[in-house]
């Protein structure tokens, strides 16, 4: 048996394609692995115990709001047959909370990774993501699945609802900035006005503007593939508008996207559920990349983080 386990999962982005997914046209996620969750399991004297950033204390008393990962540990020693099993199972995160980054997916995703190492027992991608799936029915009600096949891969991939994800190829030579706006993103809010507006005596406008997103989706898909970042950056700053149209962004996030693009970068827009957040700015090289995200911290952003994404593409199989 392994005394000391560890599990990690990564974050994830939605490159384009946010809230049109919702109405079966595609969209492109990325991982995100400068932000991560990593999970050290180690033995316990008497009961299980948690130790994170809101909550330190036995398992068996965790407060409701983290619901779903008391579940993923259940669950997990449940399969592996160890729910008996004292633990001391610490939880360090980077991914900010709320922000359509993957948070509570990435827990589940890490815990499980660390429960299955610390007993060394094989864990194949379906049984984790069966695991990772009942845990974010708590958080999230009726989640897509989407979080957690990102937060536990290496791949882009290209996604619409009710079908089987696609893995992307990328051969993109350019750097993603993601700032932070610092606001809890309202991803239910954001949906339920849009859906009001789509299916509204006025909805052919709305209609189109979900088409629009589904159109530059695919030329995105084509940009990644192809190694168009300049094409890539126009299609994000078109599908920005396509957004602020049906009502997802906010002032903060607007200010962001403009100051990203008034410092140099290739194009720029929302990511998530929206009305706060986060935001993302393509960026040439690492050089440009870094003077956006100073543009963006000056003008409000909370954090920003950096990745290059052709990073990605030595990982794509």
């Amino acid at each position: 048996m392994v005394y000391n386990g560890t599990g990690t999962a990564n974050g994830k982005i939605i490159l384009i394609g946010e809230h049109a997914v919702v109405y079966h046209q595609p969209s492109i996620a990325l991982p995100f692995p400068a932000i991560q969750v990593k999970v050290h399991v180690t033995p316990s004297e008497t009961e299980t115990t948690i130790d994170c950033a809101f909550y330190t204390g036995l398992l068996t008393t965790m407060p409701e709001l983290l619901e779903s990962i008391k579940k993923t540990i259940e669950l997990t020693l449940l399969d592996l047959n160890k729910i008996s099993v004292p633990l001391a199972i610490k939880i360090d995160s980077t991914i900010p909370a709320e922000r359509g980054m993957g948070s509570s997916a990435a827990v589940a995703v890490a815990i499980t990774r660390g429960l299955y190492n610390y007993f060394d027992a094989p864990l194949t991608q379906e049984q984790l993501l069966k695991t990772v799936a009942e845990a974010e029915k708590i958080a999230h009600g009726n989640p897509s699945g989407l979080d957690a096949l990102m937060t536990s891969s290496s791949h882009p991939y290209y996604f619409i609802k009710g079908q089987e994800p696609k893995k992307l190829p990328l051969n993109l030579n350019a750097v993603l900035v993601v700032a932070d706006t610092g606001i809890t993103g309202q991803t239910k809010k954001v949906v339920e006005a849009i859906a009001k507006k789509v299916s509204g005596p006025n909805q052919v406008p709305y209609q189109d503007a979900l088409y629009q997103l589904g159109q530059l989706t695919n030329s995105a898909r084509i940009a990644l593939a192809e190694n168009q970042p300049v094409k890539l950056g126009e299609i994000l700053t078109k599908a920005q508008k396509q957004l602020a149209f049906l009502g997802a962004s906010n002032e903060n996030l607007d200010t962001l996207i403009e100051a990203a693009l008034n410092a140099g970068s290739l194009g720029a827009k929302l990511t998530g559920g929206g009305a706060g957040g986060c935001m993302i700015a393509l960026a040439s090289d690492t050089t440009s990349a870094n003077d956006i995200a100073l543009s963006l911290k000056q003008n409000g952003a909370k954090e920003t983080w950096l990745y290059e994404m052709s990073d990605l593409s030595n990982e794509i199989s």
